[in-house]
């Protein structure tokens, strides 16, 4: 690997460890842009190269592993959860999360605590519903 491509990807990851930090504030590419040093632009192609997927999607991905946290130990509701989690809607929280996860948030949660009363250990569940990017 060349030293652009090493200094582009170091880059790259300073911008997603500051959306992995702030991913209940909304996404703003032009900020994440200054941290790599970039334009908005050329940030979200590059970032899209370097990690196979787009800023904003990305982030919803970093927004839904935390529901599943979410979801599985804490009993708020899905409500709650979208909206600390960076959603500004159920609907969109719902359908996001649907696309991701391959079902609703409330099934989710329900197969979750089935598992947990099998016996299951959270280390599995985790692993095998893991979001694919």
């Amino acid at each position: 690997m060349s030293r652009a491509a090493e200094e582009t990807n170091r880059r790259m990851l300073r911008a997603r460890d500051a959306m992995d930090r702030a991913y209940a504030q909304p996404l703003d590419v032009p900020a994440l842009a200054r941290i790599a040093h970039v334009s908005p632009a050329h940030f979200t192609r590059t970032f899209r190269a370097t990690f196979g997927e787009t800023p904003h999607r990305y982030l919803q991905r970093r927004r839904v592993e935390r529901a599943m946290f979410l979801l599985r130990d804490t009993d708020r509701s899905v409500t709650d959860i979208c909206f600390e989690v960076g959603f500004n809607s159920p609907g969109t929280f719902s359908r996001t999360f649907r696309d991701i996860i391959g079902r609703s948030p409330r099934t989710y949660r329900k197969e979750a605590q089935h598992a947990a009363a099998a016996g299951v250990p959270t280390c599995f569940t985790m692993a095998w519903t893991r979001p694919c990017p």
